[in-house]
């Protein structure tokens, strides 16, 4: 494959998680967890592993994101600290 698209798709993964991990609303940061599972599905789309790229579509990008969200509004949006 195209090493710069891998090379792309594995620094918005970077990105990401560190942004996942640093952002203060917890919407925001769910949200960037789903597109973090999202380019870790293309990622692995484009290694060949297709049935490891389906199953984090549908459990990492959908299901959970869905109850991270879910989560998020039956609880306050900020953090405390």
């Amino acid at each position: 494959m195209i090493w710069q698209i891998e090379f792309v798709v594995l620094l918005i993964v970077l990105i990401c998680g560190i942004a996942a991990i640093t952002v203060k609303d917890l919407l925001g940061a769910a949200i960037l967890f789903g597109a973090y599972s999202f380019m870790m599905c293309l990622l692995w789309a484009i290694m060949g592993a297709v049935d490891v790229a389906f199953t984090e579509a549908s459990v990492g990008a959908g299901v959970s994101t869905v109850l991270f969200v879910a989560a998020v509004f039956r609880t306050s949006r900020r953090t405390k600290d």
